[in-house]
């Protein structure tokens, strides 16, 4: 595998600490600004609206540009928005500097997702987007408990500064590993990025992965109250329990991209069935606790099994615009946060019990099960598709020099 590869782990790693450091930050934000932690739970919102409205938008618009110049650009963008974080005078300068810190997070994934496939050779494609994705499951387990403490120790502001010296990092390690790539001539612009999604089975991998990693989401946002009310786990231990969640979601990234390399569709199906597995096991899981701690990693692990195909899928069905369908499955991942916790939410408000939001995570396992079943039978219809085929860069030009 490329070395190149670091950088964008090392971009990964930065994106996904800042993204998930928040939770841990609220009480400490909250006091320091004088504000509700309601309110401050506002700025995990602000975040992933960004990540939503940024990934099409920032992906639409750089498509003519050098891929490279875009990832650097990018994450001056990340570190920018993050140093701004960190001087916020107030709630409301805070909240938009979360906006502006979220903007490139899907960007840089999906055209980061295009350039890591195009500097490797066809069997290995998953594997890359796999090593890419590692930073962001290792900041689960590494980067976001040491920002945590370094917030609560030297104020949350510094965990922001700090967060900002991981992007500089990033940038560095971009300009001197990933190699220099001509602008894309050959797109089309905007027009006919925005043109490739007017695709169905576009659409249906799109909402593959809302309803997939929707399960995950239905189950994680209420890990805590499954841990404490069903497993009997005290509070002090549950930071250690999450940590097993990144463990697990690190193996299964890894595992995902691996078997994805083999058979695309099959490590697809056979993940959202094992996440589906594992969540209509939570009800018995939770009732000691070491099978509880167990279910966390397993929930984890089957998870981040279908991180690289669903990534893949996407940019499979969207080949004359990769790095806006990349970036696009980027937003759909946000979109499953904030619908899987809805749905997760009214399950256990409905007083179903403390187990139940991942009752409904399965059913949503099961609905992308069916949504990517219909989406490759589209393709088979259209005679449009076939299994593994996945493109790197649709730029015979640009690949060539990422191969050089």
């Amino acid at each position: 595998m490329p070395l190149a590869l670091l950088a964008l782990a090392v971009g990964a790693f930065g994106i996904g600490t800042t993204e998930f450091v928040m939770m841990g930050l609220l009480p400490d934000v909250a006091d320091d600004l004088h504000i509700s932690i309601p309110a401050a739970g506002h700025l995990v919102s602000a975040y992933a609206l960004g990540v939503v409205v940024g990934a099409p938008l920032l992906a639409a618009v750089t498509a003519r540009m050098s891929r490279r110049t875009v990832l650097i650009g990018l994450m001056a963008l990340f570190v920018a928005g993050n140093a701004l974080s960190a001087l916020a005078p107030g709630d409301g300068a805070l909240l938009a500097a979360r906006f502006l810190s979220g903007l490139p997070h899907g960007a840089f994934f999906g055209v980061g997702a295009v350039v890591a496939t195009g500097m490797v050779a066809p069997e290995r494609k998953a594997r890359s987007v796999s090593l890419m994705f590692l930073g962001l499951t290792v900041a689960n387990i590494a980067g976001v408990p040491a920002a945590t403490l370094m917030g609560q120790h030297l104020g949350w502001r510094a965990t922001f500064l700090g967060v900002s010296a991981i992007g500089l990092a990033a940038i560095a390690s971009l300009a001197l590993l990933i190699p220099h790539d001509r602008a894309a001539a050959s797109t089309t612009g905007l027009r006919g990025e925005l043109a490739a999604l007017r695709s169905v089975p576009v659409w249906l991998a799109l909402g593959t992965t809302v309803a997939g990693f929707g399960a995950l989401f239905a189950a994680y946002s209420y890990i805590t109250p499954m841990l404490t009310d069903a497993a009997g786990f005290a509070e002090t231990n549950v930071t250690l329990l999450l940590a097993l969640f990144g463990v697990g979601a690190t193996a299964g990234n890894l595992l995902g991209g691996r078997l994805a390399d083999h058979s695309l569709r099959g490590t697809l199906f056979g993940g959202l069935t094992a996440l589906a597995a594992v969540l209509l096991a939570f009800p018995v899981l939770m009732r000691a606790e070491w099978s509880a701690a167990l279910s966390v990693a397993l929930l984890g692990m089957a998870a981040f099994v279908t991180g690289s195909p669903l990534q893949l899928m996407v940019m499979e069905k969207a080949a004359s615009a990769p790095s806006l369908a990349s970036s696009a499955n980027q937003a759909a991942f946000n979109l499953a946060n904030a619908g899987g916790a809805w749905i997760g939410g009214i399950a256990l408000a409905a007083g179903f019990g403390p187990t139940s939001p991942a009752l409904a995570g399965a059913v949503l396992a099961v609905l992308g099960l069916g949504v990517a079943s219909v989406a490759y039978a589209v393709d088979r219809r259209h005679g449009s598709a076939h299994e593994g085929r996945v493109i790197a860069a649709h730029v015979p030009e640009q690949a060539g020099a990422l191969h050089r």
